[in-house]
């Protein structure tokens, strides 16, 4: 299914993407790296990954065009192995298709590149329009790519297991980005050991399709052209726990923040705040604990919310702001010293007169 069609059919539409002009200026960049059959591209794999080797001079790009999905996945299987059998050349495999199994489906991945080296090693490659200042970029961004690349090494890896020869996929991909605040290409290494035993970790925790259908109540159907009420009615029939983070990953998020705020969860406020707070669900359970109102208070979680009421109670009696003085006049004779009293330090008119600079 769709899920941002599903989404605004449910009235919460997902409302984020990327703009246009960065679209534009990362496909304009991506083009320019892979211009003249990947001259520049092959050469940035060439120093940072294989300097040993020879240099990429007249590299094979084969045309991996076909029918569907499934048809590009075939193509790119046989190019791959037309490739690692011709040893002692370069290719370069431009928006190659890949399956991966998940839950039992197959997903279908298209990364930037795939280098076969002269050795028959293959190396994922992936361009982005993040810039690179001074040899380094943003710890973040990087991270996000590595974990992305992670998952093209894992489909890699699914297609070298049906190759007699078993070419071996190298652990670190090519991160291509501008280079400062030009339009010039530069290059990393990034090993993305980590990140692949993390993603083949995950992968094989999560629940089947068919295990997730079958625990589903019979007439679920998320077809769009259902009535709102229900389509609203089979999402609501899927478990789901949305957290601040859903709302970079999932166009179903805004639905599930509506669904989370108007039953009081606490998952709200981040997964972070989640953890703290144990077996209270609810805002209004974190706040019954806090006042004495329920909870145990040999629970950490509850014992640490009502030593934070008192905190706050404490501070809110200490910061009262005390009464308003009388007049000065009221004093007493010091109000009547004359110009020399009213030119002193604490005299109102220097203070009035010192107001507005404070």
């Amino acid at each position: 299914m769709d899920k941002a069609v599903l989404a605004d059919r449910l009235g919460s539409p997902a409302a984020f993407g990327q703009s246009q002009f960065a679209l534009t200026r990362g496909n304009a960049f991506e083009a320019r790296v892979k211009a003249d059959g990947g001259a520049e591209l092959l050469g940035l794999v060439h120093r940072r990954l294989d300097p040993a080797a020879e240099p990429p001079v007249d590299a094979a790009t084969p045309d991996l065009t076909a029918a569907g999905p499934e048809g590009r996945t075939a193509r790119t299987a046989l190019a791959l192995r037309e490739a690692t059998e011709a040893a002692g050349t370069w290719t370069l495999l431009d928006h190659p298709m890949l399956a991966l199994d998940v839950a039992g489906s197959p997903a279908f991945l298209e990364p930037d590149a795939v280098v076969v080296h002269p050795d028959g090693s293959w190396t994922v490659v992936e361009i982005k329009s993040f810039p690179m200042l001074d040899g380094s970029a943003d710890p973040a961004k990087v991270g996000a790519a590595a974990r992305q690349a992670a998952v093209y090494v894992l489909a890699l890896e699914e297609v070298a297991a049906r190759l007699e020869s078993t070419p071996r996929v190298r652990d670190r991909v090519l991160l291509v980005c501008p280079k400062d605040f030009s339009n010039l290409a530069t290059a990393s290494a990034v090993d993305i050991r980590k990140q692949r035993a993390v993603t083949r970790r995950q992968l094989t925790r999560l629940t089947r399709i068919e295990d997730i259908a079958g625990a589903l109540p019979e007439g679920v159907c998320f077809a769009p052209d259902l009535p709102a009420e229900r389509l609203a009615e089979s999402v609501e029939s899927v478990p789901a726990t949305y957290a601040p983070e859903c709302l970079a990953a999932c166009e179903l998020a805004f639905h599930c923040r509506g669904r989370s705020r108007s039953a009081g969860a606490v998952t709200t406020l981040g997964r972070s705040v989640r953890a703290e707070l144990g077996g209270l669900t609810t805002v209004e359970d974190v706040l019954a604990a806090a006042r004495g109102e329920a909870g145990d208070p040999r629970d950490p979680a509850v014992a640490a919310l009502r030593r934070a009421a008192r905190l706050r109670a404490e501070a809110l009696a200490g910061a009262a702001l005390p009464a308003a003085r009388e007049p000065l006049a009221a004093d007493g004779p010091a109000a009547a010293d004359g110009p020399a009293r009213a030119q002193g330090a604490g005299a109102p008119g220097s203070a009035r007169e010192a107001a507005p600079c404070r």
